[in-house]
């Protein structure tokens, strides 16, 4: 066998093990057992959150178990052929069973990044919003160029995506907009994305065609399950209607349908205008909950907490990353040192490499501090 096959092997070996520890390999077959004993029982879709939520639990322990197996028996099946091909000096199949190993690689490299993804809310929806900063026009430009990243970002992965409110610049672009994206962890990939995102280009607003530099903030929080108790007294509420100003329906700028709902004691807005007066109210409480569900999660989370408060305003100093397009092309984290020439891909969504690299990061940071008794 070949040492570069070899080593591919020796890495879906380690993926396959660390995935087993994270799993708690041993107990995995016991606790599915209980599940499926659990959902024969006829009462229990008297509380269907509850039902649903085991049912959740239940798929992710299958496909856990499943795509651990499925690394195990592919690994074993391509070596068989490697091991048969060489024996019949058939080396159209030893290169194809080589391929998939390294195929392989890439696959469990990836399993292993989503079981970085083990965190209270990780595993939950996620509403994202995003604020033009300093620049005018230019950054309300910019902050509708990140509104499609996300957009397209979701949908390749498969993930919903709802508009729940937009203010649209006034010569062009947007000044905000917030979405719910809902999908297999989408707050777990989508977390890293809180910060100040910098763009450095020719403006196509700019008759002297000079280079610009624009600033937008991005903020991340989870989509709260009805099963988590997030109590809001109604004295520490306003709800303030207004008309919408965006596209809709045939009421829209005739009523005032869009709700935006402040919580006094931390001064958090939320808004939301794309549907009925009714649902928006609903959609924003929702929203509002969401909000300090992340304060709490926050709190409990000082490097968590210490990313938000570092973030500060959308300008100069607080950029979590870069966007070059003049004078050469580049991307880069600037928390992680990720380097990428592919502007274009990664502008039409291409962000999982970005991603993984930052949650590859914070588990090696949790990892050294857990070492160290912190």
């Amino acid at each position: 066998m070949r040492a570069e096959v070899q080593n591919n092997v020796e890495a879906i070996g380690k993926s396959v093990a660390l995935l087993k520890r994270r799993l708690d390999w041993e107990t995995a077959p016991h606790r599915l057992e209980e599940m499926n004993a659990m959902i024969e029982d006829p009462t229990l879709w008297d509380n269907p959150e509850r039902a649903q939520n085991l049912m959740r639990d239940r798929q992710a322990l299958i496909d856990s178990i499943e795509g651990i197996e499925g690394l195990e028996r592919d690994t074993a099946d391509n070596l068989e052929l490697i091991e048969l091909g060489e024996m019949e000096d058939d080396a159209e199949v030893v290169t194809e069973a080589e391929a998939a190993i390294a195929r392989l690689v890439g696959t469990a490299a990836e399993k292993e990044l989503e079981a970085l993804l083990d965190g209270e809310a990780d595993g939950n929806d996620t509403f994202l919003e995003i604020n033009s900063g300093a620049g005018g026009t230019e950054s309300n430009d910019w902050a509708n160029m990140l509104a499609r990243m996300y957009t397209r970002w979701a949908e390749k992965r498969g993930y919903t995506v709802e508009l729940q409110s937009m203010s649209p610049g006034e010569e062009a672009g947007i000044k905000s907009a917030a979405y719910k994206i809902s999908g297999k962890n989408a707050y777990g990939w989508l977390k890293s994305e809180s910060g100040v995102h910098r763009l450095v280009r020719i403006s196509p607003y700019d008759s002297s065609a000079r280079r610009h530099t624009s600033f937008c903030s991005v903020w991340v929080y989870p989509v709260v399950d009805d099963n988590i108790e997030i109590e809001i007294a109604p004295n520490d509420i306003r709800i303030d209607t207004y008309r919408s100003s965006g596209a809709g329906g045939q009421h829209v700028n005739t009523t005032d349908s869009a709700v935006r709902i402040t919580h006094l004691p931390t001064n958090i807005v939320v808004t939301s205008s794309e549907k009925s007066q009714h649902q928006n109210r609903d959609i924003a409480m929702k929203a509002l909950k969401s909000r300090l569900y992340q304060m709490e999660l926050d709190r409990r989370n000082a490097d968590i907490n210490a990313a938000h408060e570092a973030k500060g305003d959308a300008g100069w100093g607080n950029q979590i990353r870069s966007y070059v397009l003049q004078p050469y092309q580049m991307v880069k984290d600037l928390r992680t040192g990720y380097e990428t020439s592919d502007t274009g891909g990664v502008l039409d969504g291409a962000l999982d490499g970005i991603m993984a690299s930052v949650l590859a990061s914070d588990a090696s940071g949790k990892s050294r501090a857990d070492a160290n008794g912190d």
